[in-house]
């Protein structure tokens, strides 16, 4: 796809066509998000009807939006109308309040009330997600009558590979697969093919808890109901991957200290780039000041043994770094449910080991190596530093993303950057103490 910036800039559409028709749509929308708003609508308006679907639902939405902007009415209605309504909520839940209402009055009613219905829900519930264009079996017909359902509703519906079966009130009792369908007899009722013990979820349930949930249990879709277990709808493994994708993307954006974004790397702008990461660089400048206190008050240990201050950015970034791994796993445990709140005490003497067995091999390691620049004595202080700071390093790294999702905030938020500023202030002041300890000083 590097040609088609060329290619777009020289107008030529008969060769912008030529390449796009022979891409798969994902890497045509990534070509036009790499474009200028303005050229990428271009190229988009070269595209037929049905092409220009496919590609319009791999864009993100910020890209959804700006292609929109530059469509007339009568497309935007045809094209916004012809998505899956899943994916038509998803953009409008991040469009501005008068882009989606402009949208919503161009649809037709029965398109209009499935998105307003997902729209209703929660921002970042599985009812935001789900498909409702769903194909129910009943309960009470055989394989032929369930078959027949299916082709009858199959190509309104998103997926048909899994399939709800419900009774008489629309009550979800399980599922049962398109291939179990095919695969028995006509006659084979489907209460004897289905599965009772199919996972579902609520409309107002997590969508990161929901979609990972389909992981754990190899589904391509999971049962969305109400609280009186009736059907609403499905989510499917494609929004799954997306909500993890999105999920993964936010908190790699917190754990390196910085406030998520949405868009092209490439092509978003620098001062929007600076600003999702300037606050959290100025909280942690001021948390840093910790730091400059605690030489402040050892200062008189310092100017009786110059020599402790060689190795200060050795332990602060030993330390940091043995927080920080601990950190990223204990968030990681927490995303996929391995840990819980009340498994607190575990982690803390899991990872309060971890770092003590960590600190005594670096500390025979910082032993050696400081006898041989700075004598023994010190070098023996630094080794039982190394040992301390590993230690409460790895279990304030595994602590405080538990005690930050206890306090309601994501536990991301207070990973490897925080838990890094704390130990080096930290650090510091067991190594002075140590310090104090052995050499008197």
């Amino acid at each position: 796809m590097e040609r088609l910036h060329d290619l777009v800039h020289r107008h030529d559409p008969i060769a912008v066509l030529d390449l796009l028709d022979d891409r798969p749509a994902h890497e045509v929308a990534d070509g036009l998000a790499r474009l200028e708003p303005v050229d990428a609508g271009w190229a988009f308006r070269l595209l037929d009807k049905d092409r220009a679907l496919e590609v319009f639902e791999e864009l993100d939405p910020v890209h959804q939006q700006e292609l929109l902007a530059g469509l007339r009415d009568d497309a935007v209605g045809a094209l916004v109308e012809e998505m899956d309504p899943d994916d038509r909520a998803r953009m409008l839940g991040e469009a501005p309040a008068k882009v989606a209402t402009r949208v919503l009055a161009g649809l037709s009613a029965g398109e209009r009330a499935m998105t307003a219905a997902l729209l209703g829900y929660p921002d970042g519930s599985v009812g935001r997600v789900m498909t409702p264009e769903t194909v129910a079996v009943p309960v009470h017909s055989s394989v032929t009558e369930a078959l027949a359902v299916v082709r009858r509703k199959g190509a309104d519906a998103e997926t048909v590979y899994t399939l709800p079966v419900t009774d008489a009130g629309r009550r979800v009792l399980g599922t049962v697969s398109l291939r179990d369908l095919v695969l028995a007899r006509p006659d084979t009722p489907v209460a004897d093919l289905v599965d009772r013990a199919a996972p579902r979820v609520r409309a107002v349930d997590d969508g990161e808890t929901a979609a990972r949930l389909m992981g754990e249990a190899n589904l391509l879709a999971l049962l969305v109901v109400d609280s009186e277990d009736r059907l609403l709808g499905l989510l499917t493994i494609d929004d799954a991957v997306e909500i993890l994708e999105a999920a993964d993307t936010e908190d790699a954006a917190r754990q390196s200290g910085a406030a998520p974004w949405s868009g092209h790397y490439m092509y978003v702008k620098v001062t929007r780039l600076a600003r999702t990461r300037a606050l959290w660089l100025a909280v942690l400048l001021l948390a840093a000041v910790l730091t400059v206190n605690v030489l402040q008050i050892f200062e008189d240990s310092l100017e009786q043994v110059t020599a402790l201050a060689l190795f200060i950015p050795l332990l602060v970034g030993t330390g940091g770094n043995a927080g920080a791994q601990a950190a990223s796993a204990a968030v990681r445990a927490i995303a996929v449910g391995e840990v819980r709140l009340a498994d607190l005490p575990a982690v803390v003497w899991r990872e309060l080991r971890v770092g003590l067995l960590l600190g005594t091999l670096l500390g025979g390691l910082g032993l050696v190596v400081a006898s041989a620049l700075v004598g023994v004595q010190i070098a023996t202080v630094v080794a039982v530093t190394l040992v301390a700071i590993c230690g409460w390093a790895a279990t304030v790294g595994a602590t405080m993303p538990l005690l930050a999702r206890r306090l309601g905030i994501d536990p991301a938020v207070v990973s490897a950057p925080m838990v890094t500023t704390l130990v080096d202030a930290t650090g510091l002041l067991i190594y002075f103490s140590v310090a104090r300890l052995l050499l008197g000083v």
